[in-house]
Protein backbone atom coordinates (compact mmCIF):
# COMPACT_ATOMS: atom_id res chain seq x y z
CA UNK A 1 0.00 0.00 0.00
CA UNK A 2 1.45 3.39 -0.85
CA UNK A 3 2.19 5.52 1.78
CA UNK A 4 0.99 9.35 1.44
CA UNK A 5 2.46 11.54 3.99
CA UNK A 6 0.96 14.39 3.74
CA UNK A 7 3.10 17.34 5.40
CA UNK A 8 3.32 21.56 4.39
CA UNK A 9 6.35 22.73 3.51
CA UNK A 10 7.46 26.15 3.01
CA UNK A 11 10.97 25.26 3.80
CA UNK A 12 12.65 22.82 1.55
CA UNK A 13 12.46 19.41 2.33
CA UNK A 14 14.56 16.98 2.57
CA UNK A 15 15.11 15.28 -0.85
CA UNK A 16 17.08 12.26 -1.57
CA UNK A 17 20.25 12.58 -3.99
CA UNK A 18 19.82 9.51 -5.52
CA UNK A 19 17.62 6.61 -6.04
CA UNK A 20 13.93 6.60 -7.58
CA UNK A 21 12.36 7.60 -3.93
CA UNK A 22 9.02 10.02 -4.94
CA UNK A 23 7.81 13.20 -3.42
CA UNK A 24 4.43 14.34 -5.03
CA UNK A 25 4.23 18.48 -4.54
CA UNK A 26 0.66 19.25 -4.25
CA UNK A 27 -1.98 21.64 -3.45
CA UNK A 28 -4.49 19.91 -1.65
CA UNK A 29 -7.70 20.92 -4.35
CA UNK A 30 -5.90 20.59 -7.72
CA UNK A 31 -7.17 18.10 -9.13
CA UNK A 32 -4.32 17.40 -11.64
CA UNK A 33 -2.53 16.36 -8.31
CA UNK A 34 -5.16 13.71 -7.60
CA UNK A 35 -4.31 11.84 -11.50
CA UNK A 36 -0.88 11.34 -10.11
CA UNK A 37 -1.94 10.57 -6.51
CA UNK A 38 -4.68 8.25 -7.76
CA UNK A 39 -1.72 6.44 -10.30
CA UNK A 40 0.64 6.16 -6.92
CA UNK A 41 -2.05 4.25 -5.34
CA UNK A 42 -3.28 2.44 -7.72
CA UNK A 43 0.27 0.98 -8.36
CA UNK A 44 1.02 0.64 -4.63
CA UNK A 45 4.10 2.82 -4.72
CA UNK A 46 5.64 4.62 -1.28
CA UNK A 47 5.72 7.93 -1.78
CA UNK A 48 5.75 11.31 0.26
CA UNK A 49 3.09 14.09 -0.71
CA UNK A 50 4.10 17.53 0.65
CA UNK A 51 1.24 20.54 0.23
CA UNK A 52 1.96 23.63 -0.52
CA UNK A 53 0.33 27.30 -0.63
CA UNK A 54 -0.04 27.93 -4.10
CA UNK A 55 -0.77 31.95 -3.49
CA UNK A 56 2.76 31.81 -1.40
CA UNK A 57 4.98 29.51 -3.85
CA UNK A 58 8.36 28.71 -1.47
CA UNK A 59 11.34 29.50 -3.50
CA UNK A 60 12.13 26.04 -3.38
CA UNK A 61 9.55 24.81 -5.45
CA UNK A 62 9.81 27.97 -7.72
CA UNK A 63 13.21 27.09 -8.34
CA UNK A 64 12.53 23.41 -8.70
CA UNK A 65 9.52 23.93 -11.27
CA UNK A 66 9.52 25.57 -14.62
CA UNK A 67 5.63 26.33 -14.77
CA UNK A 68 5.41 26.99 -10.74
CA UNK A 69 2.24 24.55 -10.89
CA UNK A 70 0.90 21.26 -9.39
CA UNK A 71 1.62 18.80 -9.44
CA UNK A 72 5.08 17.83 -9.37
CA UNK A 73 6.99 14.91 -8.90
CA UNK A 74 10.50 14.72 -7.45
CA UNK A 75 12.38 11.18 -8.62
CA UNK A 76 15.27 10.94 -6.43
CA UNK A 77 15.40 15.20 -6.39
CA UNK A 78 14.70 15.67 -10.25
CA UNK A 79 11.75 17.38 -10.91
CA UNK A 80 9.00 16.17 -13.50
CA UNK A 81 6.38 18.66 -14.10
CA UNK A 82 3.02 18.60 -15.57
CA UNK A 83 0.40 15.85 -14.77
CA UNK A 84 0.74 13.75 -18.35
CA UNK A 85 3.70 13.67 -18.06
CA UNK A 86 4.32 12.50 -14.26
CA UNK A 87 1.56 9.71 -14.70
CA UNK A 88 3.07 8.33 -18.34
CA UNK A 89 6.08 8.04 -16.05
CA UNK A 90 4.47 6.26 -13.54
CA UNK A 91 3.06 3.80 -15.91
CA UNK A 92 6.35 3.34 -17.70
CA UNK A 93 8.27 2.70 -14.46
CA UNK A 94 6.12 1.51 -11.71
CA UNK A 95 3.57 -1.53 -11.11
CA UNK A 96 0.73 -2.60 -13.24
CA UNK A 97 0.14 -0.82 -16.60
CA UNK A 98 -2.83 1.36 -16.77
CA UNK A 99 -2.39 2.37 -20.37
CA UNK A 100 -4.02 -0.32 -23.03
CA UNK A 101 -1.28 -2.35 -24.92
CA UNK A 102 -2.21 -1.61 -27.90
CA UNK A 103 -0.72 1.80 -29.48
CA UNK A 104 -4.25 2.83 -31.25
CA UNK A 105 -6.03 2.35 -28.42
CA UNK A 106 -3.58 4.09 -26.18
CA UNK A 107 -3.40 7.00 -28.20
CA UNK A 108 -7.12 7.01 -28.17
CA UNK A 109 -7.30 7.12 -24.06
CA UNK A 110 -4.63 10.05 -24.84
CA UNK A 111 -7.12 12.14 -26.29
CA UNK A 112 -9.85 11.37 -24.09
CA UNK A 113 -7.52 12.67 -20.95
CA UNK A 114 -6.62 15.60 -22.85
CA UNK A 115 -10.77 16.16 -23.39
CA UNK A 116 -11.01 15.75 -19.56
CA UNK A 117 -8.46 18.51 -18.81
CA UNK A 118 -10.33 20.50 -21.24
CA UNK A 119 -13.69 19.66 -18.90
CA UNK A 120 -11.68 20.97 -16.20
CA UNK A 121 -11.15 23.91 -18.05
CA UNK A 122 -15.04 24.41 -18.24
CA UNK A 123 -15.42 23.67 -14.86
CA UNK A 124 -12.97 26.45 -13.85
CA UNK A 125 -15.36 29.14 -16.59
CA UNK A 126 -18.43 27.75 -14.91
CA UNK A 127 -17.44 28.46 -11.13
CA UNK A 128 -16.06 31.51 -12.47
CA UNK A 129 -18.52 32.73 -14.78
CA UNK A 130 -19.72 36.34 -13.56
CA UNK A 131 -23.82 36.12 -13.90
CA UNK A 132 -26.46 33.99 -14.36
CA UNK A 133 -26.23 34.17 -18.43
CA UNK A 134 -22.52 33.30 -18.47
CA UNK A 135 -23.47 31.01 -16.38
CA UNK A 136 -26.09 29.34 -18.24
CA UNK A 137 -23.75 29.11 -21.21
CA UNK A 138 -21.21 26.84 -19.34
CA UNK A 139 -23.33 25.02 -18.56
CA UNK A 140 -24.61 24.30 -21.72
CA UNK A 141 -21.10 23.40 -22.90
CA UNK A 142 -20.33 20.86 -19.96
CA UNK A 143 -23.79 19.22 -20.94
CA UNK A 144 -22.56 18.80 -24.28
CA UNK A 145 -18.98 17.28 -22.74
CA UNK A 146 -20.69 14.94 -20.99
CA UNK A 147 -23.42 13.97 -23.37
CA UNK A 148 -20.01 12.93 -25.74
CA UNK A 149 -18.66 11.18 -22.79
CA UNK A 150 -22.35 8.82 -22.53
CA UNK A 151 -22.03 7.81 -26.37
CA UNK A 152 -18.69 6.37 -25.88
CA UNK A 153 -18.56 5.40 -22.27
CA UNK A 154 -18.07 1.50 -22.11
CA UNK A 155 -18.58 0.55 -18.77
CA UNK A 156 -18.16 -0.36 -15.61
CA UNK A 157 -14.39 1.75 -16.42
CA UNK A 158 -14.47 4.06 -18.89
CA UNK A 159 -12.99 1.68 -22.11
CA UNK A 160 -14.39 -1.74 -20.06
CA UNK A 161 -12.98 -4.19 -17.11
CA UNK A 162 -9.82 -2.46 -16.97
CA UNK A 163 -9.29 0.67 -14.50
CA UNK A 164 -6.96 3.19 -16.80
CA UNK A 165 -5.72 6.44 -16.68
CA UNK A 166 -8.54 7.84 -18.28
CA UNK A 167 -10.78 6.65 -15.13
CA UNK A 168 -7.84 8.27 -13.06
CA UNK A 169 -8.21 11.53 -15.70
CA UNK A 170 -11.97 12.02 -14.77
CA UNK A 171 -12.09 11.01 -11.16
CA UNK A 172 -10.82 14.66 -10.19
CA UNK A 173 -14.04 16.25 -12.40
CA UNK A 174 -16.61 14.50 -11.18
CA UNK A 175 -15.30 15.70 -7.38
CA UNK A 176 -16.62 18.86 -8.27
CA UNK A 177 -20.39 17.66 -8.65
CA UNK A 178 -20.29 16.88 -5.33
CA UNK A 179 -20.24 20.35 -4.24
CA UNK A 180 -22.02 21.84 -7.31
CA UNK A 181 -24.50 19.07 -6.39
CA UNK A 182 -25.61 21.09 -2.91
CA UNK A 183 -25.72 24.38 -5.00
CA UNK A 184 -28.53 23.10 -6.86
CA UNK A 185 -29.36 20.52 -9.77
CA UNK A 186 -27.56 22.65 -12.95
CA UNK A 187 -28.81 19.91 -15.34
CA UNK A 188 -25.48 18.60 -16.45
CA UNK A 189 -25.42 15.15 -15.82
CA UNK A 190 -29.19 15.06 -15.56
CA UNK A 191 -30.30 11.64 -17.13
CA UNK A 192 -27.09 10.71 -18.08
CA UNK A 193 -27.06 6.81 -16.56
CA UNK A 194 -23.53 5.42 -17.46
CA UNK A 195 -21.81 8.98 -16.30
CA UNK A 196 -23.73 8.59 -13.32
CA UNK A 197 -23.13 4.83 -12.68
CA UNK A 198 -18.97 5.38 -13.42
CA UNK A 199 -19.16 8.33 -11.28
CA UNK A 200 -20.66 6.42 -8.52
CA UNK A 201 -17.92 3.45 -8.72
CA UNK A 202 -15.03 5.73 -9.33
CA UNK A 203 -16.07 7.29 -5.62
CA UNK A 204 -16.10 3.92 -4.56
CA UNK A 205 -12.32 3.56 -5.46
CA UNK A 206 -9.87 3.17 -2.94
CA UNK A 207 -6.87 4.80 -4.54
CA UNK A 208 -9.98 7.93 -5.45
CA UNK A 209 -10.89 8.39 -1.91
CA UNK A 210 -7.54 8.30 -0.87
CA UNK A 211 -6.12 10.95 -3.45
CA UNK A 212 -7.51 14.37 -1.82
CA UNK A 213 -7.89 15.11 1.63
CA UNK A 214 -10.58 13.90 3.97
CA UNK A 215 -11.98 18.02 4.39
CA UNK A 216 -12.04 18.09 0.70
CA UNK A 217 -15.23 19.29 -0.33
CA UNK A 218 -15.48 21.85 2.99
CA UNK A 219 -12.31 22.79 1.12
CA UNK A 220 -13.72 23.06 -2.19
CA UNK A 221 -17.52 24.73 -0.87
CA UNK A 222 -15.23 27.67 0.74
CA UNK A 223 -12.87 28.36 -1.94
CA UNK A 224 -16.04 28.55 -4.28
CA UNK A 225 -18.00 30.99 -1.98
CA UNK A 226 -15.04 33.29 -2.11
CA UNK A 227 -14.70 33.49 -6.02
CA UNK A 228 -17.23 36.76 -6.34
CA UNK A 229 -19.02 34.72 -9.19
CA UNK A 230 -22.49 34.13 -9.96
CA UNK A 231 -22.12 30.34 -8.18
CA UNK A 232 -20.60 32.39 -5.09
CA UNK A 233 -24.17 34.46 -4.70
CA UNK A 234 -26.14 30.16 -5.33
CA UNK A 235 -23.96 29.35 -2.39
CA UNK A 236 -24.63 32.16 -0.65
CA UNK A 237 -28.20 32.03 -0.69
Amino acid sequence: MAQDLAQTASTPPELPSGGRALTLVSHPLCPYVQRAAIALHEKAVPFTRIDIDLAAKPDWFLKLSPTGKTPMLLVGGVPLFESAAIVEYLDDTEGTVLHPADPLERARHRGWIQFASDTLDGIGALYNAPDAESFAVRVRALRARFERVEADLTGPWFAGEAFSLVDAAFAPVFRYFDVFDRIGDFGILTGLARVAAWRARLADRPSVRAAAPGDYTERLARFLRARRSHMSTLIAG
